[in-house]
């Protein structure tokens, strides 16, 4: 299975670098790039700790896991932007409000990390800690994306055919097996636990979906037509307009002009009325 996902992962880097999907979401293409380097360099590492000489394979499998693990967080929560920002194309006030609270999204998660995290031991323990609360946020951020595009499909116009929407629909599978195996897997379990193989069982499925994605053809998106009445093109207008200063425009009082308006009429009928008069005299 580890074998297989290995091959999984280097096909879906070729397919994904040879259609230059990369273009269009460069982190995602960092990230398949990494899984399949850093798959390859772990069973390497296994290899050498298995012989009588190798040893030192399995005190750097460790820093090189820590290391791959803190990369592919940041390099998920990229992934998790770029698909926001591709599903909300046709949106651009929402597309750029979205980002924005993507931002503070992962400012919360970063504090809420370290604020959880017992630094009482000062010794290498304490950064798997670090490395698992931060994948435990970027997670919950995973989920809420696939929600958010499963509730606003129709809205957005957006297919399920769409490589965004595949690509939150195989982050959502990771991160739910993650939750649920995690509660029920022990932390001096084997290679060879049930829970060990039911996770390489939904990682070969979530990267199999991928790997359909990226390979058959995308319909292509049609520009986004909405009534001008719509709800989403109104919340569009307003995150627009949020942020943004409007140009100053100079309003009159209303009294101010009645005023002079009142004080023209009056001159006018005393310039009359003086006229008249003169008229007469002289006549």
């Amino acid at each position: 299975m580890t074998l297989g996902e290995l091959g999984l992962w280097a096909a879906l880097s070729l397919v994904f670098w040879n259609k230059k999907l990369h273009k269009r979401l460069p982190a995602m293409g960092w990230y398949l790039a990494l899984r399949t380097i850093s798959s390859v360099v772990f069973l390497a590492l296994l290899f050498i700790g298995g012989q009588p000489w190798g040893h030192w394979a399995l005190v750097s499998y460790f820093y090189v896991y820590e290391a791959n693990y803190f990369a592919c967080t940041i390099l998920v929560f990229l992934v998790s932007v770029e698909v926001f920002r591709s599903a909300l194309t046709g949106f651009s006030g929402i597309q750029r409000f979205g980002s924005l609270i993507f931002r503070w999204a992962a400012l919360a998660s970063l504090i809420i990390s370290f604020s959880t995290v017992s630094f009482a031991s000062h010794d290498w323990r304490i950064v798997p800690d670090i490395a698992y609360r931060l994948m435990r946020s970027v997670s919950i951020i995973e989920l809420c994306l696939l929600a958010f595009l499963c509730l606003s499909m129709n809205a957005l116009k957006l297919s399920p055919r769409d490589l965004s929407f595949g690509i939150a629909f195989g982050l959502g599978i990771f991160s739910s097996s993650d939750f649920i195996l995690s509660a029920f897997q022990s932390w001096k379990g084997t290679l060879t636990d049930p829970a060990q193989f039911i996770s390489e069982g939904i990682t070969l499925f979530a990267l199999g979906i991928w790997l359909v994605y990226a390979a058959l053809p995308e319909p292509v998106r049609k520009p986004v037509v909405v009534s001008a009445n719509s709800t989403i093109y109104r919340w569009n207008e307003i995150a627009s307009a949020l942020g943004h200063k409007s140009p100053q425009v100079v309003v009159q009082q209303p009294a101010n002009s009645f005023f002079l308006t009142d004080v023209e009429k009056v001159v006018e009928k005393v310039l009359t009325r003086t006229a008249l008069r003169e008229g007469e005299s002289r006549s």
